[in-house]
């Protein structure tokens, strides 16, 4: 295994080659998640003026069913096969034939129950749902592809086809828009665009000497069917607790009001894949080289300092966000989008809490306990449409389905907390930095209160410069979380000139 490096702190950390890796890796996917869901969001905006709240309401509820189907026929196996291709890169053909046996199958029963489930809403709807089922059975070969190139850290590989692909998306889609074809012509371009990626990512897989090996290896297959099994149902579960709302809001309150719903959940959406996602995908690898069967301490350091990130750059987000929704939502979408600002203001801390919980749910998986991230995801699941139900029949706003949701989002957070053990794992640390970040947020809230009638800018940066202070004077990150920054900053392409501006006095490996 490569050789570990002692920081300032006595704190075992990362050798040099695994810092430059991880850094590469994350460069990589945080650049593409820049670049794409940049894309993807200000497309997803785009979408909602032009085909207004009615609409983009069908559009937001067709999404959740895909996204409940599609975490179905995936049967969460790629997360499964990143970790054992990780360890083991010469078996992964026989992971793949394993995929394509069983996630063809899988796909097919996604697109008879998501189809099934669309009967209880508006014949368009219905209709524009079977054509977006289709993508299931395009889409799983891609995925298939890119979980091998992502178990074997070509991120900079995916990154490329994955920008490619969400810019050829959109400008099918909005070449079909031009030409009056309207929804239709969105799912036709989704299509078309998914068949594409499909070809280019199993390609690459193939120019890498990686095909599927056949015959089937029964064996393997019923293993990753079963370790897959309570993490599907777990992936399962959070998806349909995500998207809850929007198909319970559809089925009582219309879905005029759904698309006041949708254009926050893409927010919420767009700032989960910017901040929380693409650094958790890159270091998943690393994470599951790094557990050792529980024996390794880095594990535990690393969880941790993932934590922390996710809660100081979370929380900045959240309050700004939060405090000015109108002043985001109307100048983007207009009057016709008013009451989406109510609704953002609410949803962006589920936002936050759930980049902090999925750090979590990670750990979990890497520690092979899916069972029980399972059973803390039902859990969740259970008391958020228990709420969502109530709080939609009595209360009659969209708002009361994001109340739910975080109520639930914050029991599974409590849950997950309370599960996970590691070694090199510091709870009462992390709450001690938690508590100050908290400290922080009061007088970064204040000033942007006190701004937020000025224009945009003002209110962010006052606040900005508020919580970067209050960060450096309670030392909110101590001596060994600026070791490991450097480090990190330092691997990056271009780090070193960093190097040489940013002295510290620290071992270097490389």
């Amino acid at each position: 295994m490569a050789s570990k490096t002692t920081g300032a702190a006595g704190t075992t950390s990362l050798s040099g080659s695994d810092a430059r890796r991880a850094a590469r890796n994350i460069s990589a996917l945080m650049v593409a998640s820049v670049i794409s869901k940049g894309a993807l969001f200000g497309w997803q905006l785009l979408l909602s003026l032009w085909l207004g709240p009615g609409e983009y309401g069908i559009y937001g509820t067709i999404g959740g069913l895909m996204a409940s189907a599609a975490a179905l026929a995936s049967f969460s196996m790629g997360l499964i096969v990143i970790r054992d291709v990780a360890r083991a890169p010469e078996k992964a053909g026989n992971y793949w034939t394993a995929m394509l046996f069983a996630q063809t199958l899988l796909a097919l029963l996604a697109y008879v129950g998501m189809n099934s489930l669309s009967l209880g809403y508006s014949e368009a709807l219905r209709a524009f749902a079977a054509l977006a089922g289709l993508n299931l059975f395009v889409d799983i070969f891609g995925n298939m592809a890119y979980d091998l190139l992502l178990a074997r850290e070509r991120m900079v590989m995916t990154s490329t086809v994955e920008i490619t692909h969400i810019f050829l998306r959109i400008g099918l889609a909005l070449l079909a828009l031009s030409l009056g074809w309207g929804l239709l012509g969105v799912y036709a371009a989704a299509l078309v665009s998914g068949i594409l990626r499909s070809l280019v990512l199993v390609s690459l897989n193939i120019r890498d000497g990686i095909k599927p090996q056949f015959p089937l290896d029964r064996a393997l297959a019923r293993r990753l069917l079963i370790n897959s099994a309570p993490l599907a149902l777990s992936a399962l579960l959070t998806l349909v607790y995500q998207h809850a709302d929007k198909l319970l809001t559809t089925g009582i309150l219309g879905e005029e009001i759904t698309g006041y719903l949708v254009v926050a959940f893409v927010i919420n959406y767009g700032v989960i894949e910017l901040i929380s996602s693409s650094v958790l995908v890159a270091a998943y690898p690393l994470l599951a080289r790094y557990y050792e069967s529980g024996r390794n301490p880095i594990f535990g350091f690393l969880i941790g300092k993932l934590a922390l990130y996710m809660l100081l750059v979370g929380l900045p987000v959240a309050l700004s966000i939060s405090i000015l929704a109108e002043a985001i939502i109307l100048p983007l979408l207009g009057e016709t989008y008013a009451p989406s600002a109510g609704i953002l203001r609410l949803l962006i801390w589920f936002t936050a809490i759930t980049m902090f919980g999925n750090v979590f749910s990670k750990a979990l998986l890497i520690q092979n306990r899916q069972r029980l991230l399972l059973a803390i995801r039902a859990c969740g699941l259970a008391v958020n449409i228990a709420l969502t139900l109530l709080l939609l029949f009595r209360w009659g706003d969209a708002r009361g389905a994001v109340l739910a949701s975080i109520v639930g989002e914050l029991l599974i957070v409590a849950l997950l907390l309370a599960s996970f053990c590691a070694l090199g794992w510091r709870a009462r640390a992390l709450a001690g930095v938690a508590a100050r970040l908290l400290l922080i947020c009061l007088p970064t809230a204040l000033v942007m209160l006190a701004l937020r009638e000025a224009f945009i800018l003002l209110p962010v940066l006052g606040g900005l410069g508020v919580y970067m202070g209050g960060v450096l004077a309670l030392r909110v990150l101590g001596a060994e979380d600026w070791d490991l920054l450097y480090r990190l900053l330092t691997a990056l392409p271009g780090g070193s000139q960093l190097g040489r501006i940013w002295k510290r006095d620290i071992q270097m490996s490389w």
